[in-house]
């Protein structure tokens, strides 16, 4: 009883203010590029192949398939390396991708007429200037992960419950304020520059930002002892039913490297027949590590806020490519839906301001289920939209609901974070994250999908109803899930 009072008694640890800070500067300059390029890739892709959203569209489908194969075996090796190495790959991989396809643009809008005197030379770059920015978007995976999986809930352990939502809440601010800012400057850019000034700034924010990215992550890393203390536990620590852990396994990983071109030419085809099957296993090892790491998210407790999150992702009611063009075709001014865009981004940087606040009242559950459902009301305008004749005012509904669900959005959004740094596993975190953000992929994904076999401006009603479904499904599942842990706690006479 003594010992429990003391320890109550005893104060919080101090966290350094100036390495928070660092964090989130870092955070920011990170996030900046990657909404930059996030805006001025279509803008690139229509330059490049005017009067057809093709290039666009096939730039989004590769875009978010690599994000959803790849995003569970991303978090699994984030899991599996210390945090400095994820921090060098992360942010070399990010910026050296960007700068690729920075340059790559570069090249393609310069030579215009490159696709009439050698197409083969056009098509190379497109590829080019599609995978980089795929690798890039990856790499974002990793840090995001990193940072927001990982590091917010280390730093943030032994201390009140209120910092970790606030970190939680001025990340995500972070995020939104790149969103809303980062599109507007490249927009001034290439309205009163060019689009080729455009793609030279990017590529070099990139070169020089990296390493001030990099010497301010690492001075967090530095000077919090418990980031370090727990990226060597995490190195040494078990992990069961892990194929790479398999000693067989891992030694035929380190024999790859080994093998070279000696001695007689028997020594050399039975070097090369054990290469090609070492190869094999190793090509196996890939869709192990992807099943298992489903198996591990399907486990968890938060499953159910996880995929409702998800079904979110899996709509057209966002000022995306496909509402933006369906916008412009109801004869709204592209002035004013990039107006009503900012509208939306501030709404949602309100959210993160909100959140803490409602939080605290309530609980981090019902924070949820408050906010999915306010979502949902508000969609509901874009809905009625629908049945309104007048394109102008029908238009004005559409911006007006998505704008004013982005409360809902990321408040939910920042509640379903929350849950899964409160609830997972620290030894399943990096997996679940990686997951996570696979499944969010993977229905973004189908929504271009469904862009395509929908394309008539005439029938965007239909992606409409489509979105707000799924809306409505996810808010169903985590009101079941709140129903479940409210029962729970019931029977075991606590609070959630």
């Amino acid at each position: 009883m003594e010992e429990n009072i003391m320890r109550e008694k005893q104060p919080f640890p101090a966290l350094s203010r100036s390495l928070i800070v660092y964090l989130y500067v870092g955070h920011f300059l990170t996030r900046w590029g990657t909404r930059m390029w996030e805006f001025s890739v279509g803008l690139y892709m229509i330059h490049i192949w005017p009067k057809s959203l093709l290039f666009a569209a096939i730039y989004g489908v590769v875009e978010s398939a690599s994000a959803a194969l790849f995003g569970p075996i991303i978090g699994r090796w984030v899991d599996r390396l210390t945090y400095v190495q994820v921090l060098r790959l992360w942010l070399l991989t990010q910026n050296l991708s960007f700068i690729i396809a920075g340059g790559a643009t570069v090249a393609l809008i310069f030579h215009s007429s490159l696709k009439s005197i050698s197409f083969v030379a056009f098509i190379s770059l497109f590829v080019l200037t599609t995978v980089s920015g795929a690798i890039g978007v990856l790499s974002t995976l990793a840090g995001t992960i990193l940072i927001e999986r990982e590091w917010v809930v280390i730093i943030s352990e032994g201390q009140p419950p209120e910092v970790r939502t606030k970190m939680n809440a001025v990340i995500r601010r972070i995020d939104l304020i790149c969103k809303l800012f980062a599109p507007v400057i490249s927009g001034f850019i290439i309205s009163f520059i060019s689009l080729k000034a455009s793609a030279v700034t990017l590529a070099l924010w990139n070169t020089v930002s990296v390493w001030l990215q990099f010497w301010l992550l690492m001075s967090v890393y530095n000077g919090i002892p418990s980031l370090s203390e727990r990226s060597q536990k995490r190195i040494t620590r078990p992990r069961p039913n892990d194929p790479l852990e398999d000693p067989s396994i891992s030694q035929v990983i380190e024999a790859l490297p080994s093998h070279v071109e000696s001695g007689s030419g028997a020594e050399q085809k039975g070097n090369r027949a054990e290469q090609k099957g070492n190869s094999k296993l190793v090509n196996r090892i890939l869709p192990m590590q992807c099943i298992e790491a489903w198996i591990v998210y399907l486990k968890q407790d938060i499953v159910l806020p996880g995929v409702a999150l998800a079904l979110l992702y899996f709509t057209v009611l966002s000022f995306g490519r496909l509402m933006t063009a369906a916008l412009k075709w109801m004869g709204m001014p592209a002035y004013v839906i990039g107006i009503a865009r900012g509208v939306s981004a501030t709404i949602g940087i309100a959210a993160t301001v909100v959140y803490p606040v409602l939080q605290s009242h309530i609980s981090t559950l019902q924070t949820g289920l408050w906010s999915i459902w306010t979502q949902w009301i508000f969609l509901l305008v874009c809905v009625a939209s629908i049945w309104v004749p007048n394109a102008r005012i029908s238009a004005w509904m559409l911006m007006g609901g998505v704008a004013a669900s982005r409360l809902g959005l990321w408040m939910f959004d920042l509640s379903v974070i929350q849950q899964m740094q409160d609830h997972v596993p620290e030894s399943d975190r990096c997996v679940v994250g990686g997951v996570q953000n696979s499944l969010q992929s993977m229905l973004d994904l189908l929504s271009y999908v469904m862009g395509i076999i929908i394309s008539n401006p005439q029938d965007f009603w239909k992606l409409t109803i489509m979105s707000f479904s799924s809306a409505t499904l996810a808010g169903s599942l985590y009101t079941l899930h709140a129903y479940r842990r409210s029962t729970s706690c019931t029977m075991k006479n606590c609070f959630c």
